[in-house]
């Protein structure tokens, strides 16, 4: 993005122009920064055996996945419809990493008769997979499986997205490793794998340290292992917070699994999860201002987008700044901005405490504003409430901006319906 004669630019192409092409509301991503943060995670983290798995529940947009793809990345998948996307995107069964969450017996047997590598988070889903692996006819690809361990070393932006320790659903707590691998040898399976993820959005190198210590302690104790995944959490600034020296993590990423593998005796693959990382930054949610309002205490700027769009802010309290794209360099003013859903919370500015005015260059009605930082879980998690159709979805590189999800119609909205 850059700012040309007071507007903003998706390289050669204002935002406003975007708007009168693809229609409005409007996200859009662009690729080199996209493949920009692949380079810069591989380059920092400069580890012979580096996967780098694409957490694609951030942005399951089959144009952004082929671009993961093309970047050398695998995937990590959270349902099979994930999965089914991955295939659909070109990945091979060999490249994708299915981490579940209280998974059924039908998505295990849908699972393992197309050969994915399955990470199991409990000691009962471990049980059921060992069983029904022996009912369809074990094979060497399926008999492999990867743990999550429940470290008990959380973190994250949020309560919600802290994703170990005692109050959490994910993973087997660290205490029954012996279980696990008992039951394990009981169903012949090898487990060549162990995972955690501890939380979404962390900026601080220390945090990631502790936790990649804390699961290399119980490591040793599996014998067969040919990588350690660490899971996601790599955050990006939200709110002009001082960005996660990736530079400085990676060296020492690399420092400490080296160092593990010579005493766990062979060179091991080393995991991570990206996500939120490798698309946030990339994303903006275009929106038009079609109401302007008042009350003693607010000035409200209604917008053509909503919650069901962009759901973070009400979810978690979430920043995202907003830009006047239409007038960037104007007089600057303290506004509430609302979106189109017919709810009270749904408001852009506002944080877990209630509404916060925000400082916008003036704006008037017909004015594009930018929702930034929006790549990651926006589309992901939207939703057609208040029966709001999706937006379009566009890609920019230096050549061209392409249609890559096509606005929903009122007929999308009731074509499952009976």
């Amino acid at each position: 993005m850059e700012i040309k004669k007071n507007k903003l630019y998706f390289g050669k192409y204002c935002a406003e122009d975007l708007l009168k092409k693809f229609g409005c509301p409007l996200y859009v991503y662009e690729e080199e920064i996209i493949r920009c943060q692949i380079k810069k995670l591989k380059n920092c983290i400069n580890y012979n055996s580096l996967k780098l798995y694409y957490a694609c529940k951030a942005n399951t947009n089959l144009a952004i996945m082929k671009i993961m793809l093309e970047e050398g990345c695998c995937i990590d998948t959270v349902s099979c419809g994930e999965v089914y996307a991955a295939l659909k995107a070109g990945f091979k069964a060999e490249q994708i990493l299915y981490t579940g969450n209280n998974v059924t017996d039908d998505e295990f047997r849908w699972l393992i008769e197309r050969e994915i590598l399955v990470n199991i988070g409990s000691l009962s889903e471990l049980a059921r997979y060992g069983r029904i692996n022996q009912e369809i006819g074990s094979k060497a690809k399926t008999n492999k499986i990867c743990v999550r361990i429940n470290s008990d070393a959380g973190a994250g932006f949020h309560d919600h997205v802290i994703t170990s320790g005692v109050d959490c659903k994910f993973g087997i707590y660290y205490k029954y490793i012996d279980e696990i691998i008992a039951k394990a040898n009981q169903y012949k399976l090898k487990i060549i794998g162990i995972h955690h993820h501890i939380g979404s959005g962390i900026l601080d190198v220390e945090t990631f340290l502790y936790s990649m210590n804390v699961l290399l302690k119980y490591a040793v104790k599996f014998k067969e292992l040919e990588f350690v995944d660490f899971g996601g959490g790599f955050g990006v600034p939200y709110n002009h917070e001082k960005k996660l020296n990736i530079d400085v993590l990676g060296m020492k990423i690399k420092q400490v699994f080296e160092k593990f593998c010579v005493k766990y005796g062979k060179e091991l693959s080393l995991f991570f999860e990206p996500g939120r990382y490798l698309v946030a930054e990339a994303g903006v949610l275009l929106c038009r201002v079609n109401t302007l309002n008042k009350t003693p205490k607010y000035e409200f700027v209604g917008v053509d987008t909503g919650f069901n769009h962009l759901v973070r802010v009400v979810m978690y309290g979430s920043y995202h700044e907003i830009i006047n794209a239409s007038n960037l360099d104007d007089t600057k003013k303290k506004y509430i901005v609302g979106g189109n859903i017919c709810e009270s919370g749904d408001i852009f500015t506002m944080d877990s405490k209630g509404l916060k005015l925000r400082e916008i260059s003036n704006i008037k009605e017909g004015d594009v504003l930018a929702i930034l930082t929006a790549g990651a879980y926006g589309m992901s998690m939207a939703s057609n409430y208040n029966m709001r159709v999706l937006p379009a979805e566009v890609l920019i590189n230096r050549e061209d901006a392409k249609l890559i999800r096509r606005r929903q119609s009122f007929d999308d909205l009731l074509k499952e319906q009976i």
